[in-house]
């Protein structure tokens, strides 16, 4: 019996990346995994893979959840494959970086709709639905931005929007706590993806500079995210609840 025996987890974002290396870890931890993707073919891989390892997963997509019409179709869609939620995980993002003083204002709106629209907009989908199911946990997805500058790389809509995520989940812990939801989230480090392969891979790029500062030494994989991401939607965590866990490999305890 898994960790994770007999809930049904939802998790956007699984065509790829830390939402494809979560799908696998929670079905293979005895999830029913429902996914959903904007990238129909990286949502279809991720399924197979998921069933090829022996585990069960169904999937939406494409489908946007940075409108209000998306967000409901993605949770009423797994409602009717699986019947309930007991695990909302919002993983599903995009972003856009750029100096300050020179980056389009449209990558700002770009951003706060993708990072921080997409959190609020499934969980007042999914809401109704956890209330039923007599509670329930939310993850939502952070980052190590929201609570730092990174002196590398400009990211003011980045930052921003991860903090208002910061902001809103310890909103939702309150307005779940009568519901028995639990609502944590979760601030990464840099991972390695395949949105972030490219600037990791750039010989003139800050990868040295990133593992030098990393206690632990190394840049996280998917992987390590999605284990902490398993634990705390788990009932191990039951008595986690309001929290930020850094999953950074100490960077953030650093100074300068």
């Amino acid at each position: 019996m898994g960790r994770l025996a007999g809930k049904i987890a939802f998790i956007s974002g699984t065509g790829a990346g830390i939402g494809r290396a979560a799908a696998l870890l929670f079905a293979a931890e005895g999830a029913s995994v429902f996914g959903c993707d904007i990238d129909a073919d990286g949502a279809a891989e991720t399924v197979e893979l998921v069933e090829k390892a022996g585990s069960v997963m169904r999937s939406h997509a494409p489908v946007d959840l940075s409108t209000q019409a998306g967000a409901k179709e993605w949770i009423d869609a797994g409602i009717s494959a699986w019947g309930g939620i007991d695990i909302l995980y919002n993983n599903a993002s995009a972003l856009r970086n750029g100096p300050f003083d020179s980056q389009p204002v449209e990558d700002w709106y770009f951003t706060l709709r993708n990072e921080l629209d997409i959190p609020y907009l499934c969980t007042r989908a999914a809401w109704p639905h956890l209330v039923a199911r007599g509670g329930g946990a939310v993850l939502n997805v952070a980052s190590v931005a929201a609570v730092r500058g990174a002196p590398f790389l400009p990211m003011v809509p980045h930052g921003a929007a991860k903090g208002g995520v910061l902001a809103m989940s310890k909103h939702l812990c309150a307005a779940g706590a009568p519901h028995r939801i639990r609502v944590n989230t979760i601030a990464p480090g840099m991972t390695r993806t395949s949105a972030t392969a490219p600037f990791l891979d750039d010989p003139e790029g800050p990868k040295a500079h990133l593992e030098a500062r990393i206690p632990v030494g190394w840049i996280a994989e998917p992987e390590d995210i999605a284990r902490v991401a398993a634990f705390l939607c788990s009932d191990e965590a039951a008595f986690v609840n309001g929290a930020n866990l850094m999953v950074d490999g100490g960077d953030s305890a650093m100074a300068g």
